[in-house]
């Protein structure tokens, strides 16, 4: 047998053993992987490049392959049954601000440089390290931080808002192709979706993306980018339909002479002026 078959029938069986052992080893983000894990993939890839190509013999390759990937996932299970043998594999996270301060002894512990950790910080885009209330090292490298309490971002909890829960949205319109499924999913239907399409005026056919969100907002992209698009405000309109009832209603009151009339439609203008200001923060943001 030539040695270019030889070569392509072993890459070919690596190809899908080193697949197999990655998939086993677990889901792993590169980025997030600590320095002995990353190692452990490295040293993987490289035994299955040289035992594919007949740099290392084959039952000597399979052999350190299984090691590389067993070993691990037997100590995967060890650390998930005790924190002792988690630190030692996984190491430990490391804390390098505490209470606004900067702990120097740390910073050397994980051979860090003020500058390393100012530009670090500059990555999480904190600039002024006195903003900084905690910082930590984990145990991938990355470092984490909460910013002091006056520095933290102003959320709706903050200023006792009112606001809907937030769900994924749904693709309704993909490759112009329409998806029922995800239409039925956000209560919707394939009607209520082409009077959108008709209210800024195109058609499904030029249509290549439309998304729907937990408002019922519609978000549209066409097929021809040079087009502008102006995208349909629902919550918006909604709100603007509703704040028109009410100021006709308001001046019903003003107009009518019947008392028992004008009382009805008072009470009816006040109860949607309650409702707008309970509407407020979930149409209008």
């Amino acid at each position: 047998m030539p040695v270019w078959t030889i070569i392509l029938l072993r890459s070919v069986f690596f190809f899908f053993l080193v697949l197999f052992l990655v998939r086993i080893m677990g889901k792993r983000n590169p980025s997030r992987l600590i320095p002995f894990k990353f190692t452990l993939y490295v040293m993987i890839g490289v035994t299955a490049a040289l035992t594919a190509v007949g740099a290392v013999n084959l039952f000597l390759g399979v052999v350190a392959l299984a090691v590389f990937s067993l070993l691990p996932i037997g100590l995967d299970l060890l650390s998930a049954r005790s924190k002792f043998v988690h630190d030692i594999v996984n190491g430990r996270e490391t804390v390098l601000v505490k209470q606004g301060k900067v702990m120097e002894e740390n910073l050397n512990q994980v051979r860090l440089t003020g500058e390393d950790l100012l530009r670090e910080l500059r990555y999480k885009n904190v600039f002024n390290l006195n903003d900084v209330e905690f910082a930590i090292m984990e145990a991938t490298g990355d470092i984490n931080m909460v910013l002091k309490s006056d520095k933290k971002p102003v959320t709706p909890k903050d200023l006792e808002w009112k606001v809907s829960p937030q769900t994924e949205p749904q693709t309704v319109i993909l490759d112009g192709s329409v998806s029922n499924e995800a239409l039925t999913e956000m209560g919707l239907n394939r009607n209520w979706l082409e009077q959108q399409l008709e209210t800024i005026g195109i058609s499904l056919e030029n249509v290549f993306i439309a998304q729907v969100d937990t408002t019922g907002e519609l978000y549209v992209d066409l097929f021809d980018d040079t087009v502008s698009l102006a995208q349909p405000k629902v919550r918006e309109m909604l709100y603007a339909n509703l704040e028109k009832a009410q100021a006709e209603l308001s001046g019903f009151v003003l107009e009518i002479e019947d008392q028992e009339t004008k009382e009805a439609f008072a009470g009816n203008a006040q109860r949607l002026e309650d409702l707008l200001e309970k509407l407020r923060p979930h149409l209008l943001r």
